[in-house]
């Protein structure tokens, strides 16, 4: 009989418990097949994980390697680690580039990103190559919205800077024009990309007695905007017009540095800018200068360019700044079900089977 042969699944990072699970619950993956990369001395150590109770079907065995960090894994371990994979499980911060596609070679069939965002892919060369790629879309559009939320309204009412009065004593007394902020009511909110996510955040707002929603984007979705009775207007029209804006777009060439210092100087001195999308759809030097300048009133950033922003960057010397640390889909729930998805995404390509969500290239 002739030896099993054994494709290789290599995951970049330790990733939540569901997805792991999927991996070895799989009739693909058997208990120890699964190895950990340490992260401390760079050797592979065994690493047994619970398998389903039913034996592996010969067919479509894995040997699951996984960076054994909560860090990102250094370029060259991630090199080595790829190198002959069939699979790959990444995260968004893993850049997946020519120079990558290479060390991996022509085993590699299926790359599964447990993200929205794919602007970490080359996807020209990965379609170029014939490679299938799993997305993880839907699962996390309440999560994201619902910090999107949380981030305006802690910007616009300025809640960290109420914190930090009570915690140094600047706290003295009710008076009636001390740490005003700005309201949601009878307000216009204009949304940067009126997709999934867009449309959450919206939904989510409208309770909160807004007048009126702008958008834009790529072209008018009047079927998504009727919902909201939200008005499509051109990226200066709705600069000039909100009282608030969410950047809830992907980025692309088209959306990279859109937001600049034209685009603040339209803006009104009372309105406040959230950016939950990416931090390259944003100039930071023109938002600073905004920001300083008394352009514009506030900003708040889940996102920035670089990730992590340095401690003594420009921007976080600014009360009316409040920055995240990239957690639009941090609950327990969403990145367990993202993990899943991506596993299963990942199993199904090395099955030649239909993903259950695949960005068709």
């Amino acid at each position: 009989m002739k030896p099993v042969r054994l494709m290789k699944v290599f995951v970049t990072r330790r990733i939540p418990p569901e997805g792991l699970a999927a991996l070895a619950r799989a009739a693909e993956v058997q208990v120890g097949d699964f190895r950990c990369m340490d992260s401390q001395d760079r050797t592979f150590k065994p690493h047994v994980v619970q398998a389903h109770p039913t034996p592996p079907s010969p067919r479509g065995r894995c040997q699951v390697e996984r960076w054994d960090s909560d860090e990102p894994i250094p370029d060259k371990e991630l090199e080595r680690g790829v190198a002959g994979a069939h699979g790959l499980l990444c995260l968004l911060t893993d850049r997946v580039d020519k120079r990558l596609l290479d060390a991996a070679g022509a085993n590699l069939k299926v790359i599964s990103t447990m993200s929205v965002g794919v602007d970490h892919l080359a996807l020209d060369e990965i379609k170029k190559r014939g490679i299938r790629v799993g997305y993880t879309p839907d699962v996390l559009t309440d999560a994201t919205a619902e910090l999107a939320v949380s981030l305006l309204l802690t910007t616009c009412r300025r809640l960290p800077e109420a914190i930090e009065e009570v915690r140094n004593g600047g706290w003295t007394s009710w008076k009636p024009l001390w740490m005003c902020g700005y309201g949601l009511t009878q307000s216009t909110v204009g949304i940067i990309g009126l997709g999934r996510i867009g449309q959450a955040i919206a939904r989510r707002l409208k309770p909160f007695g807004i007048q009126k929603f702008l958008y834009t984007g790529r072209q008018p979705r009047p079927q998504e905007a009727a919902e909201f009775q939200a008005e499509f207007v051109s990226t200066p029209k709705l600069a000039a017009e909100s009282d608030f804006i969410i950047v809830a777009c992907s980025l692309t060439p088209a959306t990279k540095g859109l937001c600049n210092k034209d685009f603040f100087q339209q803006m009104k001195k009372t309105a406040v800018f959230v950016n939950i999308s990416r931090g390259d759809v944003v100039n930071q030097d023109d938002l600073y200068q905004a920001l300083a300048d008394g352009q514009i009133a506030a900003a708040g950033l889940d996102v920035t360019t670089p990730e992590p922003l340095p401690t003594n960057h420009h921007l976080l010397t600014l009360k009316n700044c409040v920055i995240l640390p990239h957690i639009g889909s941090a609950t327990y729930g969403t990145r367990n079900t993202m993990s899943l998805l991506a596993a299963n995404n990942l199993l199904a390509g090395l099955r030649g089977e239909p993903m259950p969500s695949e960005l068709k290239l």
